[in-house]
């Protein structure tokens, strides 16, 4: 759950009533989500699954890499926008939880475009060559800042990142912040915007989705 939905459920729930409607595998997926998993609000949920299709769709990537695949519901969403012949590669570090998101692909009509790694993202971005279009970020916050780093040079002119999770439950108004993962989203937000080689806005949809674009 969001700051904002704690906020004002009614408006969130009007949000929702006033979207597109979710296909029927990532509502299966979203319900099963929270019946299975013990963290079922790390899902990105049925607004920003529709942003991230938006974005996907209007980009048509041929590449799109996410990091942080907990049940695939973000991954399903990225990969309806993809070209015939793209590919998103995921990528997660929980083992016991794979099983999950391995099934719902494997019954999409992605499947033979997702590829489902149980890797260290930090790991995967020092090794790959590859150049992404669109990418997703939403794992280990303390990691932010490295990410980006990393995801600088796996960029093209036109390339779109976003950070999920970048308001940290409003705790990034917090001036002298104590807890690591809220300096480094603080830190995070603070150099792309400074950075002259992106634009950026920040969405205030639900925890906050940091949209950075490569110019």
């Amino acid at each position: 759950m969001s700051f904002f939905e704690e906020q004002c459920p009614e408006m969130d729930r009007y949000l929702e009533n006033s979207a597109s409607a979710e296909p029927d595998i990532l509502k299966r997926l979203r319900k099963e989500t929270f019946q299975k998993t013990t963290q079922p609000h790390m899902i990105s949920g049925y607004q920003q699954g529709r942003l991230l299709t938006i974005i996907s769709k209007l980009m048509q990537p041929r590449k799109i890499l996410e990091i942080g695949t907990f049940t695939g519901y973000a991954t399903l969403c990225l990969a309806e926008g993809l070209q015939k012949e793209g590919k998103i590669t995921t990528l997660d570090v929980n083992e016991d939880l794979a099983y999950l998101p391995q099934s719902y692909f494997a019954e999409s009509e992605y499947s033979d475009r997702i590829d489902f790694k149980i890797q260290d993202a930090k790991d995967f971005l020092k090794k790959t060559d590859e150049i992404f279009d669109l990418v997703f970020v939403d794992a280990d916050k303390e990691n932010y800042v490295e990410y980006f780093n990393l995801l600088k040079p796996k960029l093209k002119s036109g390339s779109v990142l976003l950070f999920d999770n970048v308001l940290w439950y409003g705790k990034v108004l917090e001036e002298h912040p104590k807890q690591k993962s809220t300096q480094k989203i603080k830190e995070l937000n603070e150099l792309v915007a400074r950075d002259d080689d992106f634009e950026n806005l920040i969405l205030p949809l639900r925890d906050g989705v940091n949209l950075i674009r490569k110019r």
